[in-house]
């Protein structure tokens, strides 16, 4: 964690992946960022995959460096908490809806001396109001309809979800960033916002800003499958003699010098090159266009050699590529994982695993960025924070927790 934002405290009341996202990023950073539960945790408490001793790892890993309330959410005087605290910090990121206990008005109201300075990012489903999940954004973005084999039938072939949420975290992202663009202003002209950032806003958006919302208008039609080629350029999968799949891009002049050397094609190239009357070294275009003869030449070199030797020759000459890798190899790899100065231990999880953790992704040079923070026992953080932000005595907090408004940690009662 670096220390960019210690003087910042957030509330975070929200669930699942692109909320809990916008306040990790910020608690990576330093900010204090205190998420509100319900007593019996929020509705992705209990997410799977969960360890033997019932403890969500999706949950584990969403919330690490936050501090942890735990509130009767269905009850008045838990909500009543939950908007002061929020109104009391000043910040906050949910995703609830605004017609809802936590709606921007309500946590205005308890910003002290009347001060209209409330800063609000809410993440909504679509701008019209109706439900979305990342899920069902991305079947609407058109993405799962371009997957898939060249030779699918366009009119038959099924749709290719994603397995990554990226819209979730590309919106978790986004809100971070709306936060700060909003405290920035705050800081200059003293008023307050509310932001609200609809999920499926973002997906389109997205769409749009890549450039493929003006592709599909100007072409008048859907483009088509490419299996594991990279649209637009020259790239995809190969399969080494002994079976390593891997995957190879070529975007730049240099590198696609440097794939034709290391498989030692130059004279190969240079013959169709002259039978198609192209010149494969002038950019995407011809390369992209005649990626199929390419392709034939670059998976024949494959076929009659051995990976190690492959990866020597690309690594050599300075191209771009990997090898596949499962999930799990993947999470036990030296290069990505083991001796990655992006992950750190994590000894004090709640779930008791100890497994590597992530630290920022940004890198501060000549800056300790220290190790990764645990997340939190559920109510771990109760009466400190109910003391400190609201003032509260322990009687009071006492007597909340008799009557079952607040929770304390559940370390010991899972």
């Amino acid at each position: 964690m670096y220390q960019l934002l210690n003087d910042l405290s957030i509330v975070e009341v929200s669930s699942f992946v692109a909320s809990p996202t916008a306040g990790l990023y910020c608690a990576q950073m330093g900010a204090e960022v205190i998420r509100v539960d319900h007593v019996a945790g929020g509705l992705d408490y209990d997410r799977f995959m969960l360890t033997e001793e019932g403890r969500s790892l999706s949950w584990e890993n969403l919330n690490r460096a936050k501090k942890s309330v735990a509130l009767d959410l269905r009850s008045g005087e838990g909500r009543e908490l939950c908007a002061q605290l929020a109104g009391q910090t000043g910040q906050c990121i949910t995703n609830l809806p605004e017609r809802s206990f936590l709606g921007h008005a309500a946590m205005q109201a308890h910003r002290p001396d009347n001060r209209t300075d409330m800063i609000s990012v809410r993440i909504m489903g679509w701008h019209d109001g109706r439900q979305a999940m990342d899920f069902t954004v991305n079947a609407a973005s058109g993405y799962p309809l371009m997957g898939g084999p060249e030779d699918w039938d366009p009119d038959t072939a099924p749709p290719v979800n994603q397995i990554l949420p990226a819209w979730d975290f590309i919106t978790g992202a986004y809100c971070a960033f709306a936060l700060m663009a909003a405290l920035r202003h705050r800081d200059a002209t003293g008023e307050g916002s509310e932001l609200r950032v609809p999920l499926g806003d973002v997906a389109i958006g997205t769409v749009a800003n890549s450039g493929m919302m003006a592709e599909m208008l100007y072409r008048g039609g859907d483009r088509e499958r490419l299996g594991n080629a990279i649209w637009g350029a020259f790239g995809r999968d190969f399969r080494s003699k002994d079976g390593v799949r891997f995957m190879v891009a070529a975007l730049t002049a240099k590198q696609w010098a440097g794939l034709v050397e290391a498989f030692n094609l130059g004279e190969a190239i240079g013959s169709l090159e002259k039978e198609l009357g192209v010149d494969f070294s002038a950019g995407d275009e011809p390369r992209f266009t005649h990626r199929h003869r390419l392709f034939d030449l670059f998976q024949n070199v494959a076929s009659g050699l051995k990976y190690a030797k492959l990866e020597k020759r690309m690594a050599a000459a300075g191209t771009t590529f990997e090898k596949y890798r499962t999930a799990h190899e993947a999470a036990q790899d030296p290069q990505l994982v083991g001796d990655n100065p992006l992950f750190g231990p994590s000894p004090a999880n709640p779930s008791g695993f100890g497994y590597p953790a992530p630290r920022s992704f940004a890198n501060i040079p000549e800056r300790e960025a220290g190790d990764p923070a645990p997340a939190p026992y559920l109510g771990q953080h109760s009466e400190e924070v109910l003391a400190e932000r609201l003032g509260l005595g322990s009687g009071s907090i006492g007597d909340l927790i008799d009557r079952g408004i607040v929770r304390t940690s559940d370390k010991n009662n899972r």
